[in-house]
């Protein structure tokens, strides 16, 4: 809808159908003139810098050279300043060989021995030689009687070494000012060549602009992009955009949510933001299907993966986290309501025996009889809460020896198991254990001589669990597969997925800093361990010991 209000208004407000082609061609050739204007003022300054020290190196050479000449020391020390004398005939010679426009010998006293104004000579040097006086050698850019120099002076000394004056050399700096300007204009030269290039370039790149964006304004690609943000950040379903090297570029709010990530996965491939597992290779396409069940942390996640023209894909995902849990419950209900109907044919098969000793006068038979009974239902509950005092894993323990008994299998508490009623998360507890048990009981039912045993025990404040069954138990290729989302050799029932009760099981382990780990059972089958450090709190006062039974207690009996 937002395309549908956005382009009429378009053409009515500007009526340029290539306008955008024209704005980004101007600004591209507005940059590209700057860009040459500027290179071509940073490439003229250098230039002016290294001539000027080209210049000056030239006069000091003349002067060193100059100030070499043995004569002229000698003519100093032993002549007046005349404009025909010695000093004066060699320095003039030395200035036209050098094309210098002047050579200066004076004496200590600074005074003029050669100029190339005769008038000047004997007279006083315009500025300080007190530095080329004093052995230094001198190189500058100055203003003299003759106008602005480059200079260089050195001192000028005796076959004793001794300083009897200096020899300053100037250049016209106006020579050098117009090689300068002389080097300008192919400089210019070059810098429309580029100019011309980058208008080329500017051109292709705007039409390229132009059919990629369809020639929308930028108030209208602008609308579009908030459109886009208020439509992806505002619906209820996780959305994650990668581009074609696989790097996620985009995530919603409610998919930052589900992942449990920020933006600082924005950038990074989804092993490198989400860690190695099934989420990941959902998101980056090695795992493919419609509809892909994953776990994220606590999460049951719904994933779908739709690839896009430039390479890339956009994931979509839904959180089935309470519709995967109502549907344990639908499968717990299940399963207690088949107990319940076992319960009541049992019960009615042992009423009508009872009925028939008492019809028969065989009374002694059926108080035994009546004792056996209700001994078994004691036994089964007094057993379990006798050695697992925390109510909620007991009664879990309870309401399935039930359910294993009605599918024929022996669901029996080893008698090595002594868990306290110390749990720090008797939930998540029961979460594993009843996963476990379910797992086992599917692995055996139908068998002849099914079993499975469960053990859980305290070692300080560790928790271990053990579960083991006499199925045909899990080959070791596969016992690591068996904790991957959405792995199962069961068929899935209509109302969900199967392969996360495995998954979910190791999720809860590693959130309590424990491990799970499959192997061979002995005899046969297959046995699970679950470690959980931290698991149980510190020992505190003694609870009344007939708390945890007669819950245990009171529970076995309700699911009976």
């Amino acid at each position: 809808m937002g395309m549908s209000r956005t382009l009429p208004a378009r053409r009515l407000r500007l009526g340029l159908p290539r306008r955008m082609f024209s704005q980004v061609l101007l600004m591209q050739l507005a940059i590209a003139a700057g860009v040459a204007v500027l290179a071509t003022g940073l490439f003229l300054a250098p230039l002016g810098q290294q001539l000027d020290d080209q210049a000056m190196r030239r006069a000091l050479a003349i002067a060193q050279t100059t100030a070499q000449q043995p004569r002229i020391a000698e003519d100093l020390t032993g002549t007046s300043p005349s404009p025909n004398g010695p000093v004066q005939r060699e320095a003039e010679r030395i200035r036209r060989a050098t094309r210098a426009e002047y050579v200066v010998v004076m004496d200590r006293r600074g005074v003029r021995w050669s100029h190339t104004d005769t008038r000047r000579i004997g007279e006083t040097v315009s500025t300080d030689p007190g530095r080329a006086l004093a052995g230094e050698e001198v190189m500058e850019i100055d203003d003299g009687t003759l106008g602005r120099t480059a200079r260089g002076k050195v001192p000028l000394r005796d076959t004793d070494g001794r300083i009897v004056g200096a020899v300053s050399v100037g250049i016209a700096y106006d020579s050098v000012r117009a090689r300068l300007i002389h080097a300008v204009p192919g400089l210019f030269a070059y810098a429309g060549g580029a100019l011309a290039v980058g208008a080329l370039a500017a051109w292709l790149i705007s039409r390229r602009v132009q059919r990629q964006t369809r020639d929308l304004a930028f108030s209208d690609i602008a609308a579009l992009l908030a459109e886009r943000e208020a439509m992806l950040h505002g619906i209820r379903e996780g959305v994650v955009a990668l581009d074609g090297a696989g790097r996620i570029r985009l995530l919603n709010d409610e998919a930052q949510r589900l992942l449990g990530v920020g933006d600082e996965a924005v950038g990074h491939r989804p092993d490198q933001a989400l860690g190695e597992g099934r989420t990941a290779d959902v998101l980056a396409g090695r795992v493919t299907g419609t509809d892909l069940l994953t776990v994220r942390g606590p999460r049951v996640l719904v994933a779908n993966r739709m690839p896009t023209d430039d390479g890339g894909a956009v994931a979509t995902l839904r959180d089935r986290t309470e519709l995967e849990q109502l549907g344990r419950e639908l499968d717990s209900t299940r399963g207690l309501i088949d107990a319940l109907r076992a319960q009541d044919h049992e019960h009615a098969n042992r009423m009508h025996t009872l009925l028939g000793l008492l019809e028969l006068e065989m009374y002694d038979d059926a108080v035994d009889f009546v004792g056996e009974v209700v001994g078994d239902h004691r036994a089964t509950a007094e057993q379990v809460t006798g050695r697992i005092e925390d109510p909620l894993l007991a009664a879990l323990l309870v309401g399935k020896a039930t359910v294993a008994a009605e599918r024929g299998v022996a669901l029996r508490v080893s008698d090595r198991t002594r868990l306290p009623d110390r749990l720090i998360d008797p939930r998540g507890l029961v979460t594993i254990v009843g996963n476990l048990v379910d797992n086992a009981l599917d692995a055996v039912s139908g068998m002849p001589h099914a079993r499975v045993e469960v053990e859980a025990r305290a070692e300080g404040r560790t928790a271990v669990l053990t579960v083991r069954d006499t199925g045909p138990g899990i080959p070791a290729e596969q016992r690591e597969l068996v904790f991957t989302e959405g792995w199962s050799t069961k068929r899935p029932p209509a109302h969900r997925r199967r392969g996360l009760g495995l998954s979910l099981v190791r999720r809860l382990a590693e959130r309590h800093g424990g491990r799970v780990a499959v192997g061979r059972a002995h005899g046969g089958g297959a046995e699970f361990t679950v470690v959980l450090p931290e698991a149980l709190a510190e020992p505190g006062p003694v609870p009344a010991p007939t708390a945890p039974s007669a819950s245990g207690s009171m529970t076995a009996e309700e699911s009976r």
